[in-house]
């Protein structure tokens, strides 16, 4: 079963391409209308990140991959 938490070189990669991309934490977060505190967070391992916010974050920020639920169709009524 894969680490569900994100990892140290995962977070430090995802500083390093806020910095390349010239953004602040804070900067990011307003681009994708969260929380600065849940990115800094995030970027710091206080989150698990597994769901809400933090996940996305987590998922945007690409220290996560993302993950496509395959749900089955709802049923026709009629």
């Amino acid at each position: 079963m894969p680490n569900a938490y994100p990892t140290e070189q995962a977070r430090q990669a995802a500083r390093a391409r806020l910095i390349a991309q010239g953004l602040s934490s804070k900067e990011w977060a307003e681009l994708h209308e969260l929380s600065p505190s849940t990115v800094y967070a995030v970027l710091n391992g206080q989150h698990k990140c597994l769901r809400g916010d933090a996940h996305r974050a987590a998922v945007l920020l690409g220290i996560k991959p993302t993950v496509t639920a395959h749900y089955p169709a709802p049923a026709a009524q009629g």
